[in-house]
């Protein structure tokens, strides 16, 4: 490991997954990158690790004993320190619907096996330096009933706390940033999600649900055939 990887502080990973191979290679991989990991074999004892690890990536199956990996994701998604973590789904489900019931409860990344170890790591390494890239912490946006703050990814309306995911809470900062601006579902994808990762056109659709089930309906508003739009005006 080079100097100046060791120099880096270590992010903490946790990868889940019920085929002992898998986890061993992924293990192996990561440190050897540079993090700090723990490993489990079922949901159960994933989120039993999680509560007390609070892991900022986890790595996870669907297909395990137990407790499934969407239900594992929703039940990580429901513990408060861990809403910010990403979730990247690695499965050998390569249907559709598989993908959206992920993106359902939050997963930020979606893969299928086999797994390619060196594309695997070079997608870690991107999103933890998208992470670091982004802009001013200490932005904030008050638009409407909404107090949007970047710092500590917290939401408010009308003085209401309203915890959100990461994922909902960077689309929700992006649309607010420009209000009044149609966004294509393309154009959010590679802003949120980045370019170098592939995730379906749905997936966009799955969280604007998701925040107007919290926000309500009038802050995002869909042009069909065209993408979304944030108004500062909502009726």
């Amino acid at each position: 490991m080079s100097a100046a990887k060791a120099a880096q502080p270590l992010h903490r990973v946790l990868v889940v997954d019920d085929d002992v191979d898998i986890v061993e290679m992924l293990e192996y991989n990561l440190n050897k990158e540079g993090y700090e990991v723990r490993t489990a074999t079922d949901g159960r004892k994933a989120i039993e690790i999680a509560k007390t690890y609070l892991p900022e990536l986890v790595l996870l199956d669907i297909m395990m004993p137990h407790l499934d990996g969407i239900e594992t994701g929703r039940q990580l998604r429901d513990i408060a320190e861990l809403r910010q973590t990403y979730i990247l789904y690695l499965t050998a489900r390569s249907e559709e619907y598989s993908e959206v019931a992920a993106f359902d409860v939050g997963a930020d990344d979606y893969l299928t096996k086999p797994i390619k170890p060196r594309a695997l790591m070079s997608r870690i390494n991107a999103l933890f330096r998208r992470e670091a890239q982004k802009a001013d912490p200490g932005e904030q946006i008050t638009i409407a009933d909404l107090l949007i703050n970047r710092k500590n990814y917290s939401v408010s309306q009308n003085d209401k706390s309203i915890i959100l995911p990461k994922k909902e809470f960077e689309l929700l900062f992006f649309l607010a940033q420009h209000p009044n601006k149609v966004c294509s579902r393309e154009e959010l994808l590679q802003k949120i999600w980045g370019a170098d990762i592939y995730v379906l056109e749905r997936t966009v659709d799955v969280h604007i649900r998701k925040l107007r089930e919290k926000i309500g309906d009038a802050h995002i508003r869909t042009l069909k055939g065209v993408g979304y739009m944030f108004t500062d005006q909502p009726e």
